[in-house]
């Protein structure tokens, strides 16, 4: 039996298990995963355990995608772009970390939600690590424009440089903004932050979500209070990122056994266990 596990701190609220069980049942693949609490800074001995005891893959969240990322012995394309790994693949003696979050966001925005984002004007609100790690998949998908607001614009004008030969590439105006810089609307607003952690919001004008399809990389029992207060100001319509959670797991269990699970019947799965 291959074992599987998430790394966190904290993580017993995280839906992984779960998730990857179903998956499993669903594709006939024997596997043990559970969660494991690691106490920040001891990330690296916490995984050489876990390996060394015959582990085949780990699941980082918070706050380690980082330490990952220094682990990894080997990275992805998409891993060394977004500078950070969520999936560890221990394959051949070789510890491989990838990046599953971009994947899954534009598998949940594309296939499930059947949202346009080709040519498309998108905001994304926030630069911290969850921006990061979507920003490659979203200009491979080649949208018109692509803005990056935070309350420190500095911060996201450092993304812009990282990702300018990706956007150049995609052949996407990619630019920088503080959040009280926005005022005009944009066809799909993905929030990034984690306001809606606390039950906040960012601090942009109602103007910016009007008829816009308005994404929150948060999920939750309820709607989160941006996806409220975007449905309140004549969003097209919302959705939460509960479905890029499924499918970023779909990504990393397809990784692993080499199958990929049909993610619809879970999403359905894990929203009815909220």
């Amino acid at each position: 039996m291959s074992r599987y596990a998430v790394f966190g701190n904290p993580i017993s609220h995280s839906q992984s298990p779960a998730i990857h069980r179903q998956f499993a049942k669903q594709t006939g693949v024997t596997l043990s995963y559970d969660r494991q609490q690691i106490d920040v800074g001891k990330f690296h001995s916490a995984a050489e355990i876990f390996f060394s005891e015959g582990g085949a893959g780990l699941n980082v969240t918070v706050p380690f995608k980082l330490d990952a990322f220094e682990y990894a012995e080997e990275l992805s394309d998409r891993a060394a772009q977004a500078g950070a790994v969520n999936t560890l693949i221990f394959n051949n003696g070789v510890i491989k970390g990838d990046n599953t979050d971009g994947e899954g966001l534009l598998r949940d925005l594309k296939h499930n939600l059947q949202w346009p984002i080709e040519q498309k004007n998108i905001l994304l609100l926030g630069a911290g690590g969850a921006v990061r790690g979507v920003l490659g998949a979203l200009l491979s998908a080649s949208p018109a424009s692509l803005i990056i607001a935070n309350r420190t614009e500095a911060k996201a004008q450092e993304l812009v440089l990282r990702f300018e030969q990706a956007a150049e590439k995609a052949k996407c105006k990619m630019v920088a903004c503080g959040l009280e810089q926005l005022s005009t609307p944009f066809d799909l607003v993905i929030n990034g932050t984690s306001a809606s952690l606390g039950g906040e919001l960012p601090p942009i004008a109602t103007s910016v979500v009007v008829d816009s399809l308005c994404y929150d990389m948060m999920y939750g029992k309820d709607p989160t209070a941006f996806l409220s207060w975007a449905k309140s100001s004549a969003a097209r319509d919302t959705a939460d990122g509960l479905g890029m959670l499924v499918e970023q797991a779909a990504e990393s269990f397809y990784l692993w056994c080499g199958v990929r699970p049909n993610t619809a019947p879970v999403i359905q799965f894990v929203r009815n266990s909220l």
